[in-house]
């Protein structure tokens, strides 16, 4: 049986990684990033991954196991940014009033 601490560790790891799926899901269905931070994504992502390395060092399975799940989960956010996101921007900047196109 795991000690109380480590269930702890578990269902608080879930609950974190539980909140990326709905915005996950919300891109993947609207297809649309640009709300989403770049900025907020790679550091969150190399927090996480710092995370997993400390959790690695020290023995802790309740660190490992859900900060590599939130590596997956922020790899995958970054792939939607970067596919829904980062093409939005460049279209509508390219089609803004300020453009040679549009004069």
């Amino acid at each position: 049986m795991l000690p109380p601490v480590e269930v702890l560790g578990l269902v608080a790891g879930f609950l974190v990684s539980l909140g990326l799926v709905p915005q996950i899901l919300r891109i993947w269905r609207l297809k649309d990033a640009k709300e989403i931070s770049l900025p907020f994504n790679l550091l969150s992502l190399g927090g996480t991954v710092l995370w997993l390395m400390y959790g690695i060092l020290q023995g802790l399975l309740s660190v490992i196991l859900w900060n590599g799940v939130n590596c997956i989960l922020y790899l995958i956010l970054l792939s939607v940014k970067l596919r829904y996101g980062m093409a939005r921007d460049r279209i509508s900047r390219s089609s803004g009033p300020n453009t040679e196109s549009s004069q």
